[in-house]
């Protein structure tokens, strides 16, 4: 239960990104770019 709760969290933030939510990107390999760079800043803001 417990990194079930984390996983929603994290999922949550990266709603907050735009671009990520609505999926703009048309190819797979930019969409995972810009899920990473979410995902340094969300780390790097803890």
């Amino acid at each position: 239960m417990q990194q079930r709760n984390t996983v929603e969290r994290c999922i949550n933030r990266l709603k907050q990104w735009r671009g990520i939510a609505t999926r703009y990107e048309k190819t797979a390999t930019i969409y995972l770019a810009g899920l990473h760079v979410a995902g340094i800043f969300l780390w790097s803001a803890r």
